[in-house]
């Protein structure tokens, strides 16, 4: 698994209503993103800084959709976003009550 962090600057401070309001809006477009498994939405308690977690798999959530969102977010919000990769070797889900691992990958 991999999870993308991809971070922004607000030009003006939401705050959770808002932030909800606005990033629900965005929701739908990543429901056909191919290989993501789960995206969170996140806002800064000062509420200039969003930023997205998305995890998904090898290979198949790649930087073609990532250029798309850093694009999206450029004309929706005027800021570059910061995108930082991570390997993602275990999740624990206490929803589920699943540790995930590397295997998932195969």
């Amino acid at each position: 698994m991999i999870t993308a962090m991809v971070q922004f600057t607000l030009p003006e401070a939401l705050d959770r209503g808002q932030g909800r309001e606005a990033f629900w809006a965005t929701a739908p477009r990543y429901r056909a993103v191919e290989g993501l498994v789960r995206k969170y939405y996140l806002l800064s308690e000062d509420g200039l800084t969003a930023a997205g977690s998305t995890c998904g798999g090898h290979g198949r959530m790649g930087s073609a959709s990532t250029t798309g969102v850093a694009e999206f977010i450029a004309q929706r919000y005027g800021s570059q976003p910061v995108v930082t990769w991570f390997e993602t070797p275990v999740i624990v889900d206490n929803l589920s009550g699943e540790i995930w691992g590397d295997a998932m990958d195969s």
